[in-house]
């Protein structure tokens, strides 16, 4: 039976003031203990055991005699043998009995069974429960879907490896490390069958998950993932904000790229085939004739997603974008919920958010006021599902 709204509801009614603000301690975690910290929540990171020194030690809250913070800006821990234990009953008896509001990362949604987080996990989430499941690409409706229902350019799919007749991504997780990617390119059926026995031998890809893959048209340009937030407490006509731009550093691909055409050759060829592992991201903004159409489209996946799965989007939410040669987007991933490369801006804040709120507002920050603002206003249940 599906989590409902109205248990979330008749939940937060009960809750403790103030509530917490929680997440899991991977992905974007520092971003949301970071703004909780600044907007005077507690904030909670959820780590696996023998994964936690970066927030139990190295940014763990650290107070002066008089209860003011001094540094750091994680203040609780809690940690598990493993992150799906967080959804255990106890577990959530615990969350609850802090009033934690859970803000969901990818973390969340890899580490813990989606089924389990729409019909088990009796904690409020902050955001769409039930858009968590769209970034998973084997389901029939997906972030392609709601990306055709806004009317949204995306590349062309391309119907298997036989099909292939110009520069392709295959796109599936990584055999090992699942929360990442196992993605190749090809721009053949020939160079597709090359590079599997190649990356199989590595132990990039799993055979089991080529038949689920999805095979599209590569676009060429420059990767740009536009940081949106939405604000169901304003109207509607204010409440979509673009606080930042973020670019991906990926391993080894990288790499490859910073070497000369000559070296690269002088590789193996197996060292030759990227991975596209993200390990980090850098700051952007991009050419302001451009931002009306990101706003556009972030206007146009707003509604789609509304009439999808109602309430729709509820605060922080990503376009994964390419930008062509005439300057428009095409949107090639979705994260419908805090992206993964939002930490570039703590405590600077992003630049389109810190020109909106005119102050430093950083995702996680931004998470932080809306919750404050609904608290203030006894609105919690709208921002929360």
């Amino acid at each position: 039976m599906p989590v409902s709204r109205e248990e979330i509801r008749a939940l937060v009614e009960r809750y403790p003031s103030p509530p917490v603000v929680a997440t899991v301690g991977s992905h974007s975690a520092l971003d949301v203990a970071d703004g909780a910290a600044t907007e005077g929540f507690t904030s909670v990171v959820l780590a696996q055991t023998g994964r936690d020194a970066t927030y139990s030690r190295y940014f763990r809250t650290v107070r002066a005699p008089d209860g003011s913070r001094r540094r750091g800006c994680v203040d609780e821990v809690w940690t598990y043998p493993r992150f799906a234990a967080l959804a255990a009953p106890d577990s959530q008896e615990h969350l609850r009995a802090r009033g934690a509001l859970l803000v969901p990362n990818r973390a969340l949604s890899s580490y813990v069974p989606l089924d389990v987080i729409e019909n088990e996990l009796r904690v409020p989430i902050v955001g769409s429960r039930r858009l968590l499941r769209i970034e998973e690409r084997t389901e029939r409706e997906n972030y392609y879907s709601l990306l055709e229902a806004a009317h949204i350019p995306f590349p062309r799919a391309i119907a298997g490896p036989a099909a292939i007749d110009r520069l392709a991504i295959v796109k599936l997780p990584h055999a090992s490390r699942r929360l990442e990617r196992g993605f190749f390119t090809a721009a053949s059926p020939a160079e597709y069958r090359a590079k599997v026995e190649r990356l199989v031998a590595r132990g990039t890809v799993a055979p089991s998950d080529l038949e689920a893959a999805r095979i599209e048209e590569y676009v060429l340009g420059p990767v740009f993932n536009f940081n949106y937030f939405f604000s169901p407490l304003v109207p509607r006509a204010e409440g979509l904000e673009l606080l930042g731009v973020d670019e991906r550093r990926e391993s080894n691909l990288d790499g490859l790229v910073r070497l000369p055409a000559a070296q690269q050759l002088e590789l193996s060829e197996t060292e030759r085939i990227p991975e596209y592992t993200v390990v980090g991201h850098g700051t952007l903004t991009v050419r302001e004739s451009i931002l009306e159409e990101a706003f556009q489209l972030g206007e146009r996946f707003v509604d789609a997603a509304r009439a999808a799965a109602p309430p729709g989007i509820l605060g922080p939410f990503c376009l994964q974008s390419c930008i062509d040669r005439d300057g428009h987007l095409t949107v090639f991933d979705v994260a419908a919920r805090i992206g993964g490369g939002t930490n570039i801006h703590l405590g600077l804040g992003h630049p389109y958010g810190n020109a909106l709120w005119r102050v430093p507002m950083s995702t996680g920050r931004r998470v932080a006021v809306e919750l404050r603002r609904a608290l203030e206003q006894g609105r919690l249940s709208e921002v929360v599902t």
